[in-house]
């Protein structure tokens, strides 16, 4: 038996409060993830309803925003610092007169060492086998073209892509496990209903990169999941998250100069 953990000591809440939990999962997933899950499905019907292949198709991830380059990094930069204030707004919403809202979901440096052993370990376990099930994918023809930023297109361009790949990870990490999990354990659901719920809604917003992506991120967020039980900590997989981002922003346009045919 596992030791308890901040997240498996929540107390289910008394009915009568659970309505109100309701309404405030929904309202802070309407204003995030939730709302990108949304966009994602219909954006895959529109594409798989289309006379054109999957395969032929394209998504853009990190697209610039401006033919001016000062106004496309404004641009870029704003695009990926507002979604951070949802980030806030959960930790705010679970802060506890004795315990903050980042303590509360293990979102701190207390045991960074071992957050960084946990991050590296998810590393391997979900960023090498992703990277090689993506390939699978596009070579069956289920998944969509993805155009990433090219590298030298500005100075900026990579920290930029940095800090998008950060903003990501804090964004499903804090938002779709650290208070999701809590509060779908407050209304008493178990821990395997929770963590394939929570796997699902993790996929269906990366949907709009084709079908071979939302199976990828939904196995990822089980194993996210289940580790987010164990350790009562989501960061480490803050961590995992970012450094799989980041080689997924910065090392994709190189996998396609050197792989065209599977990646371009």
């Amino acid at each position: 038996m596992s030791r308890e953990t901040p997240w498996s000591a929540e107390v289910p809440v008394p009915r009568p409060g659970r309505a109100r939990l309701w309404w405030e999962i929904a309202i802070v997933l309407g204003l995030s993830l939730g709302a990108s899950a949304v966009y994602a499905i219909v954006n895959i019907i529109d594409l798989a309803t289309r006379p054109t292949p999957l395969r032929d198709q394209t998504a853009q991830v990190n697209p610039s925003q401006s033919s001016r380059e000062v106004f496309d990094f404004v641009y870029q930069f704003l695009g990926n610092f507002f979604p951070l204030f949802a980030v806030a707004l959960v930790i705010f919403l679970l802060w506890r007169p004795t315990q903050t809202g980042f303590q509360r979901v293990g979102l701190d440096f207390t045991r960074f060492g071992r957050d960084l052993g946990g991050g590296g370990l998810l590393l391997l376990v979900i960023g090498i086998p992703g990277i090689l099930f993506y390939a699978l994918t596009r070579l069956i023809g289920v998944t969509v073209t993805v155009e990433a930023s090219p590298l030298d297109t500005h100075w900026w361009t990579i920290p930029i892509l940095v800090f998008a790949a950060v903003r990501a990870a804090l964004q499903e990490e804090v938002i779709i496990v650290g208070y999701l999990f809590t509060r779908l354990r407050q209304l008493g659901w178990g821990k395997w209903t929770i963590i394939i719920s929570a796997a699902v809604l993790r996929g269906s917003y990366h949907l709009y990169q084709g079908y071979g992506p939302f199976i990828g991120n939904a196995v990822m967020g089980i194993v996210f999941g289940w580790c987010y039980t164990r350790w009562g900590r989501v960061m480490p997989l803050v961590i995992a998250h970012a450094v799989i981002d980041i080689v997924s922003f910065v090392g994709y346009p190189l996998a396609v100069a050197w792989w065209p045919g599977i990646f371009g």
